[in-house]
């Protein structure tokens, strides 16, 4: 059984992946779908699957490769998350902050967040990337709750610029020497496995969600605990509940694919950039 708010713990996580890469990263970028093309693009590649990693998780969803990746991206040394933890696998949220926690052991200065979400807003299609400006967490997820590891940060913390405002100038910047438009919203989390009824929807859109989706939450609260930059961006994958019937996520990853390529392009000229 994992200690799950054990600084010594996610050292033994760190120490490992440390030993292997034996070097310092100051980037992460957490692979949604359709960003695994990314990885062909990159450098002196090292994989470490996590079932090697002392301490660490194991990913339950099938096409999740469940390794981290290490080589270089756009000229910069980059770790990538090639799998996500999502509290729908049965993990606990404190269990939640683990990848991030080690990634700061890491060195990680900024982490690039990427996520399959549906659009809520009207004005976001399948196929859009929408840049995340901020979050509504009505699931009340807290990965830092219990006994605070001071190593990390303090307590109570600031989250106005979880999102950080810079790092989204960059994006903006970057999607338009790409040729098109990032749209930006608010991400609404939701527990999943299962979809959003259309009253739910209706309510989020009026709350002022953009897009919905099941994951990234808890990597940004633990990334603005231990003072890592965050940059997320949403690839639209479908139209929420209220817009389709019968949605059941077959639509995704067919989406993602003929997204990847635009997708791919604006990491690395991100990457380019910080």
């Amino acid at each position: 059984m994992i200690n799950k708010k054990s600084y010594d713990s996610y050292k033994k996580s760190a120490d490992y992946i440390k030993s292997i890469i034996k070097d310092e990263v100051s980037y992460a970028v957490v692979l949604g779908t359709g960003l695994g093309k990314l990885l062909d693009t990159m450098e002196d590649k090292i994989e470490i699957p996590y079932t090697d990693i002392p301490d660490f998780l194991e990913s339950t969803v099938k096409s999740h490769p469940g390794k981290f990746i290490y080589g270089k991206l756009s000229g910069k040394k980059v770790l990538c998350m090639a799998g996500r933890f999502h509290y729908y696998e049965g993990y606990e949220y404190s269990e939640l902050a683990r990848p991030v926690y080690v990634m700061k052991l890491l060195g990680i200065k900024t982490l690039i967040l990427t996520n399959a979400a549906g659009a809520i807003n009207y004005n976001i299609h399948p196929g859009d990337i929408c840049l995340i400006t901020d979050h509504l967490n009505f699931a009340s997820v807290s990965p830092t709750r219990g006994n605070n590891l001071y190593e990390f940060g303090e307590r109570f913390y600031p989250i106005d610029n979880l999102y950080d405002k810079e790092l989204r100038k960059v994006a903006i910047e970057s999607a338009i020497e790409e040729g098109f438009a990032l749209k930006e919203g608010v991400y609404f989390y939701t527990v999943g496995p299962f979809f959003e009824t259309p009253a739910e929807i209706r309510a989020m859109r009026l709350l002022g969600a953009d897009m919905v989706g099941m994951s990234t939450l808890t990597e940004s609260l633990t990334a603005g605990h231990c003072g890592i930059k965050v940059l997320c961006l949403s690839l639209a994958t479908n139209y929420s509940s209220d817009r389709i019937e019968n949605m059941d996520g077959s639509e995704v990853e067919e989406v993602a694919e003929k997204a990847s390529d635009k997708f791919q392009r604006l990491i690395l000229n991100i990457l380019k950039k910080i």
